[in-house]
């Protein structure tokens, strides 16, 4: 990671606190971007470690609701239920992550064109599901079923496989579930929470022994950058899709699946 440029981590990091919170999978884009840049982080950890300035985003939009929550606990049954329902979601890929680590970044992070194909699948589900007339029941996300909060955990696991998305797999399940719009891309941000700072902490722990101080500099750039990137993107989200929906997020993805398989085809 030491030889790559600040110039390289600066682009990847804006990249993160772009695509993080919205549905397009910001792993499988920083990854494949990283492809093409001919970027290699130690142990692919810079990819996983700059999710921290994404993580304190969303930490600082949502701290004023955190903070009231943290307080409301111990005597708030409501507030109690809705942290359980969280831990409840976390759960699945809390045990799965751990348990499929090594394989996740060894084999399903060094495969581009499987990248590529989950985009293009991807696009093509969150296309079918922002167009179908779907009934919402639930609108706060504070009093989902409990059964609802596992479910969207379990489709959360789908994102294990770069390009999947972690906000698109949960947003589609809660959609699927019964959110309405708003409601799931705010779980969404809700469970990135206890995910992302999971994640980042045991990619931070198994490659403890192989960073450097050298790495110190490309991460810091690519997470001080993901930080201010994705602060905006919190902020104006939920607005843009409780009016717009998620179809541009759907063509999004395939254009990049496309480009990408195109490119993949051509220079390898």
């Amino acid at each position: 990671m030491a030889t790559q440029t600040i110039v390289d981590a600066f682009a990847l990091g804006v990249l993160e606190g772009l695509t993080e919170f919205i549905p397009v999978s910001s792993t499988g884009h920083i990854l494949l971007a990283g492809h093409f840049l001919g970027f290699e982080s130690t142990g692919k950890a810079f990819e996983v470690l700059i999710q921290l300035g994404a993580i304190l985003a969303i930490l600082t939009v949502y701290f004023g609701r955190l903070w009231r929550l943290l307080l409301a606990l111990p005597g708030d049954r409501q507030a109690r239920y809705f942290v359980g329902g969280i831990l409840l979601a976390f759960l699945p890929a809390a045990i799965i992550g751990a348990l499929a680590h090594d394989f996740i970044k060894t084999v399903l992070f060094e495969t581009p064109k499987l990248i590529c194909v989950m985009l293009l699948l991807g696009g093509i589900v969150l296309l079918w599901v922002d167009r179908w007339a779907l009934k919402p029941r639930y609108g706060d996300v504070t009093r989902f079923p409990l059964a609802t909060y596992f479910g969207i955990g379990l489709f959360q696991c789908l994102a294990m496989v770069p390009g999947v998305s972690r906000s698109g797999s949960t947003i589609v399940g809660a959609l699927l579930l019964g959110a309405d719009k708003r409601a799931a891309a705010e779980f969404s941000f809700w469970l990135a929470m206890p995910t992302m700072v999971g994640a980042f902490a045991l990619d931070l722990w198994k490659n403890k022994d192989v960073l450097s101080a050298a790495d110190v500099p490309i991460i810091a750039t690519g997470f001080v950058t993901s930080f201010i990137v994705a602060v905006f993107v919190v902020r104006g989200l939920l607005d843009f899709v409780s009016k717009r929906g998620y179809a541009l997020f759907g063509w999004w993805r395939i254009v990049v699946g496309a480009l990408g398989l195109a490119a993949l085809f051509i220079w390898g």
